[in-house]
Order: C-alpha cells, then sequence, then structure tokens
C-alpha cells in the first residue's frame, strides 16, 4: 500500500479508537439543531424560522469552534510522536518526512470531514423532518454546502496545528500556540481591522477595502457562506466586502491557498529539523 495512505489509515483509525470522530460529530449536530431549533429565542420565539437565518448563524458560531476543534485534534501530531519516541521508529521505515506529514493531514482531514457529514448531516436530516416550511431538497443543498465549506475551514487550520507541532519541542508548547493561533485569527484579526478602517480610513482606498478579507481565512468562511443564502445581512468586519465582486469559486480556490501554503511551511521545517 502507499506510505501516504498506510499513514492515513493509521490515523483515522486512531480518530475511531479515540472516539475523536463521535464526539466531534455530536457537537457539531447539537450545535446545528440548537440553533435550527432555538436560535430565535431572543426574539421570544420558539422553532425553526427559516434555513437561511439558521446558516447565516451556524456560520457565525461555527468559525469560532471548527478551527478550535481541528488544532486541538492535531497540535500534538508530530511534538506528540516525537515526545513518545514513536516519530524516530516511523523513520525508520521506508517513509519519508513529506510522506508521514501528508499522510498525518490526509487522516486529520478525512477525521474532520467525517465529522462533518455526520454532524451537521443528521442536522440537515432533523430540520428536514421537524423544520416548517422546510423543503428537503433547499435544506440538502445548503447544508451540502455549509459541509464542504467548514471542511475546507478545518483543513486550514489542520494545516495550522502542523506548522506549531514541527516548531516546538514540547506538547504544552504546541497547545499553547494553537491557542495563540486560534486567538489571533479567530478574535483579534476582526478588531484589528475595525480598528484600522477607524484609524486609517483617510489612508486606505475604499476599492481595497474587500481584500482584507482575503488575509483570514475565517472571514473567508463566513463570506463564502453567507453569499449562498439569499439574506446576505453583513454586519460587522464583513461590511467591507458587502460591495465586492467576489465569486465563490474564487473565494474557494484562496482557502485552497490557505492550505496548501501553511503546508507547504510545515513541511519544509519538519525535513530541515533533526528528529
Amino acid at each position: 500500500m502507499n506510505p501516504i495512505l498506510s499513514v492515513a489509515r493509521k490515523e483515522f483509525k486512531d480518530g475511531l479508537r479515540n472516539r475523536w470522530i463521535v464526539a466531534i460529530s455530536v457537537i457539531f449536530s447539537l450545535l446545528a439543531i440548537g440553533l435550527a431549533f432555538f436560535g430565535s429565542a431572543a426574539s421570544g420565539t420558539l422553532g425553526f424560522v427559516s434555513l437561511d437565518s439558521t446558516m447565516t448563524s451556524l456560520a457565525s458560531l461555527g468559525v469560532f469552534i471548527i478551527p478550535l476543534i481541528a488544532l486541538m485534534l492535531c497540535y500534538d501530531a508530530f511534538v506528540g510522536e516525537k515526545e513518545a519516541g514513536t516519530l524516530l521508529l516511523l523513520l525508520t521505515y521506508p517513509l519519508s518526512k513529506t510522506q508521514l506529514l501528508l499522510g498525518k493531514f490526509i487522516g486529520h482531514g478525512a477525521i474532520m470531514a467525517t465529522a462533518n457529514i455526520v454532524g451537521f448531516g443528521s442536522a440537515a436530516l432533523v430540520v428536514s423532518l421537524f423544520g416548517e416550511n422546510a423543503e428537503t431538497s433547499v435544506v440538502v443543498l445548503q447544508f451540502a454546502r455549509f459541509i464542504a465549506y467548514a471542511t475546507l475551514l478545518s483543513w486550514v487550520f489542520i494545516s495550522f496545528a502542523f506548522i506549531v507541532s514541527v516548531s516546538v519541542e514540547e506538547k504544552s508548547k504546541a497547545a499553547g500556540l494553537s491557542l495563540v493561533v486560534w486567538f489571533l485569527l479567530v478574535l483579534v484579526f476582526d478588531l484589528a481591522i475595525l480598528a484600522l478602517l477607524v484609524g486609517a480610513q483617510d489612508m486606505i482606498a475604499p476599492q481595497t477595502l474587500p481584500y482584507l478579507m482575503w488575509l483570514n481565512p475565517t472571514d473567508l468562511f463566513r463570506l463564502i457562506n453567507l453569499m449562498a443564502t439569499e439574506t446576505q445581512a453583513y454586519s460587522g468586519v464583513l461590511n467591507v466586502a458587502a460591495n465586492a465582486n467576489f465569486s465563490t469559486p474564487l473565494l474557494v480556490g484562496i482557502m485552497f491557498c490557505w492550505i496548501l501554503v501553511p503546508l507547504f511551511i510545515a513541511n519544509t521545517i519538519f525535513n530541515r529539523k533533526g528528529v
């Protein structure tokens, strides 16, 4: 069997044995179902309101949960193996460091993809069966899009986790740095952009503002999902892209770049470091 696929199969089996897939799937399912039927509680009503509002809310909350889970799943992918003494053993096999990294990425990526499909797919089934005025075909299409974009976002943060994991010598440092990555990209970035817009609005050309969204994969994720709904209720930092003429394939392509570039950086660091 191809060495990359062998490693990927081993990582996926570990995910099954450690109940990662089950736990993540349950979290995603409860999140989606809760938002679909109880997301309107603040307005004094309960029950399914609309699919567009559900998907918008799901994208807004998912951008916090999905990256964090991906980082926590993979932060010890290499440093954990090194501390346990198994990394050196793995590299005694006819297996290059690049093949090991790609195998781990495919395995962890498959774990996140499976969890997304099972978790959000079960929520789509519940909404189709119990949501009032929810057409099954529309629900399936909307959730299928969301699952695809959520999977891409999780792969982005797996790549970031790999950079952290190959760069440090201790799992505790890897865990801390992973939380720093999550904090900077999910929370700090948007605040920094808003502060920049307020403090330097005369120094930035208006036509360049939408491209700031390209600098953060979490904003790309929210923007892609928002473009897939009919309401397109832009809020917060996403307002800078409200009038942008971005196509979904273009934004998806940029998301793939956010996967490949960090993965290339992680591979370069891994190959240059000793075991």
